[in-house]
């Protein structure tokens, strides 16, 4: 079962736009040392479309071998909206072990319910768990319940979803209906109490790379019975991470890192700088967050 936090790492790069494996590598020790449960690699936060195969390569081959030796959970991301392609991806993630694969519907493409499941299928015939990853916003593509139903039944290697949807009456319906099947992940940090609520297993977290320790701590005290100290530790933290997403995602959250000591706030076209003005909003932010909130 996938518990926990799990920060979905951001892909620092040089001003020149190359990889920056220093503050990649340092980024990474500080969400380990925050007490992250897991780490997500290759994910949306990682830019992973803009990404070269080699640098992939890289990137998993820098980042491996310290999330293992520190015995956290892995899970790399592969999805994408070409079957043959996400195929190889996880013929490549296989070669590290992780825990699981995070696999996105199909974006684009608008795949018919026979297409959903042939995908999934493909998918899982490569013999790595699955986290079945949910996310209308990005995909243009919402899954009924009944089609997730289906998938469940019919690809049992789903062993998780990351819930990316902002519906509560869907978010609520999965977690009900498939509470004994799945590990249920929150996929959207400014709903981390509501999804612990409905007992979801833990967060996967583009906040994370920012302020592991917040997610660490709330996810500690919840489970320790103290759900109203969670949630203060929530609501102190809410504006930083409600201003995450001011931006495109990691667009915010590579400038926070900047300003935190971790390599540049250069992220790949198509995404670009953000604006001076929420510049100045996150830098009032910055400044006004206790800082063992922060990695």
């Amino acid at each position: 079962m996938l518990q926990g936090v799990f920060t979905a790492l951001a892909t620092p790069f040089l001003q020149n736009g190359n990889l920056d494996k220093e503050n990649l590598l340092k980024l990474l020790r500080a969400q380990l040392k925050a007490g992250v449960q897991g780490i997500v690699l290759l994910g949306t936060t990682a830019e992973t479309p803009t990404l070269t195969s080699q640098e992939k390569k890289e990137i998993l081959d820098i980042c491996i071998p310290e999330i293992k030796n520190a015995g956290v959970q892995l899970i790399i991301g592969v999805g994408t909206n070409n079957t043959v392609s996400t195929v190889e991806n996880i013929q490549l993630a296989a070669l590290y072990q992780p825990d699981a694969v995070l696999v996105v519907t199909p974006y684009y493409n608008k795949p018919n319910p026979a297409g959903m499941i042939v995908y999934f299928k493909a998918a899982a015939a490569q013999g790595l768990p699955i986290v079945l990853y949910h996310i209308p916003g990005r995909t243009g593509q919402k899954l009924s319940a009944q089609m997730l139903d289906t998938l469940l039944k019919e690809v049992p290697q789903i062993i998780a979803v990351k819930e990316s949807d902002y519906d509560m009456t869907h978010i609520t319906d999965t977690a009900v209906y498939h509470k004994n099947r799945i590990s249920y992940l929150c996929g959207n940090d400014d709903l981390f109490p509501q999804f612990l609520a409905l007992q979801a297993s833990g967060i996967i977290s583009a906040a994370a790379c920012v302020c592991a320790p917040t997610f660490v701590k709330i996810y500690q005290l919840f489970h320790a019975n103290k759900p109203q100290e969670a949630f203060e530790i929530f609501t102190q933290v809410y504006p930083l991470i409600k201003a995450c997403y001011l931006e495109t995602n990691p667009t915010c959250i590579k400038y926070m890192l900047s300003k935190l000591g971790f390599g540049s706030q250069t992220a790949r076209a198509p995404l670009g700088e953000i604006s001076a003005e929420n510049k100045a909003k996150i830098d009032t932010l910055l400044s006004q967050t206790n800082k063992e909130f922060l990695i």
